[in-house]
């Protein structure tokens, strides 16, 4: 069955350190044993020099060639796994000495310094030790015999098996122990980010001003605490905007809405003559227009908000549908309609621009400037674009009063009029949606306070 990664942080972690803490153990644990096992065969090589030069020092070698042994009082340790040889014959050997031992023994008289290993059920290890004849004047010395000794390495291996069970053991019980303590501090090191995570989900759901601040708290954790202030005061942000929005939907729904009621109970209070029911459907038709275009507004700006593909438009084509829709709803009474193309006026407009928003965006955008523009304007009304580095801006200016000098801070705020006695229909909320949808496009809408009349520069991206 395969192996899941936890999913908690706690899990993850403690068994990335546990992943990590078994490498090192069984590294540290595979040098040890190893070094261990050199050091016991090492040992096992001394014992046997050690024991062979002491057989080899009470042995005297004749003249002749011949081999006398001298007996020491208590050599039992000495004869126990030594064997002596004179060329190839056997001279002594250890009492009780397998056979199989004898001519492991037997193969290494002779020869000179040499280690050989008898394999078998009980492993062995031998040394061969040269006795050499006394030098004869004019000639080297000759090899007259050989001390062969022998070493039992079941004492070593047990040894090695011993300490390789208990590093087991150890290294085990290590990580064992070093994983729990793990978990433990993790957990405890996790339990502010929980309560901190806790917090900001009840704060943010309920709106709360409470912020956790970065003063006396670790690095990491100060890190996150302003990450997480970032995220309430977004939230926050989110929440008052669609708090906005809907204060703003129901007040300029309010003056279209109140008017197709005033003109149907007008309606049905009594008859009435064609014209005049003529008139009140017409006024009718006139108000949901409105609210139409306010919803459409609306949720234009939504849409933009959310989407990542803004669509493409192109000037001085846009201009020209603009004119069209302004001649077309107050035809014969509204100021002439100027598109800029040439680059005559300020500006240095050239002709065919790419805006980085679609057309039905960037009329969302610019109808409520370029109605606000009929209203005011003596004569005519010009709309242009110029290209700059960072983008496209297009405006909308015209050749009327302007705009009051104490008002143009406030312009942009909803439900706010320069004259809101001057007779003409809204409450105020057009320039506020028309900003509102240029910053959710990427752009943004301010006026030229330096321009003659108002003018209104709305950037654009680029398409």
């Amino acid at each position: 069955m395969a192996l899941r990664t936890p999913r908690t942080l706690r899990g993850r972690l403690a068994l990335m350190a546990l992943a990590t803490s078994a490498l090192w153990i069984a590294v540290l644990t595979t040098v040890f044993n190893l070094a261990l096992d050199q050091r016991l065969h090492e040992q096992a090589a001394d014992v046997l020099r050690t024991r062979t030069e002491a057989v080899a020092a009470t042995v005297d070698v004749r003249p002749d060639g011949r081999l006398v042994v001298r007996e020491p009082t208590e050599d039992g340790a000495l004869d126990a796994g030594v064997w002596i040889f004179q060329g190839a014959r056997m001279v002594e050997k250890p009492p009780g000495a397998p056979a199989a031992l004898d001519g492991q023994a037997q193969q290494l008289a002779g020869s000179r310094e040499a280690f050989a290993d008898a394999q078998g059920p009980d492993p062995w290890r031998l040394y061969s030790f040269p006795l050499d004849a006394p030098a004869v004047r004019g000639h080297a010395p000759t090899q007259a015999g050989t001390v062969v000794s022998a070493v039992s390495l079941d004492p070593y291996r047990n040894t090695a098996e011993t300490a390789l069970v208990g590093s087991i053991a150890l290294a085990v019980l290590l990580l064992a122990t070093f994983y729990l303590l793990t978990r433990l501090a993790v957990r405890r090191a996790l339990r502010p980010v929980a309560a901190m995570s806790e917090q900001a989900t009840r704060w943010s759901a309920a709106g709360a001003p409470e912020r956790f601040g970065s003063e006396g708290r670790p690095t990491e954790l100060a890190a996150f605490a302003t990450s997480l202030d970032a995220l309430l005061d977004r939230l926050a942000a989110v929440l008052r905007h669609e708090q906005q929005q809907a204060a703003e939907l129901s007040h300029e729904l309010r003056t279209p809405l109140s008017r197709i009621t005033a003109e149907t109970d007008w309606l049905i209070a009594r008859p009435r003559s064609e014209q005049q029911t003529a008139d009140s459907l017409e006024t009718i038709a006139g108000a949901a227009a409105g609210m139409q275009q306010i919803c459409e507004s609306l949720l234009s700006e939504v849409r933009t908000r959310n989407t990542q593909t803004p669509g493409r438009c192109r000037f001085p084509e846009l201009g020209y549908h603009l004119a069209r829709l302004s001649a077309a709803q107050d035809a014969g009474r509204a100021p002439a309609v100027t598109v800029v193309t040439d680059g005559t006026l300020a500006g240095g407009t050239s002709p065919g621009v790419d805006i980085g928003v679609s057309q039905e965006v960037a009329e969302r955008i610019l109808i409520p400037l370029l109605d606000n523009a009929r209203r005011y304007a003596a004569r005519s009304i010009t709309i242009g674009c110029v290209p700059r580095d960072s983008g496209v801006t297009v405006y909308v200016a015209d050749d009327g009063p302007g705009v009051p000098e104490a008002f143009a801070a406030s312009l942009f705020e909803p439900g706010r009029r320069a004259h809101p006695r001057d007779g003409h229909d809204g409450a105020g909320l057009g320039l506020a949606l028309a900003r509102r949808l240029a910053r959710a496009a990427g752009g943004d809408i301010e006026l030229d306070t330096a321009a003659p009349g108002a003018r209104f520069e709305v950037t654009l991206p680029a398409g």
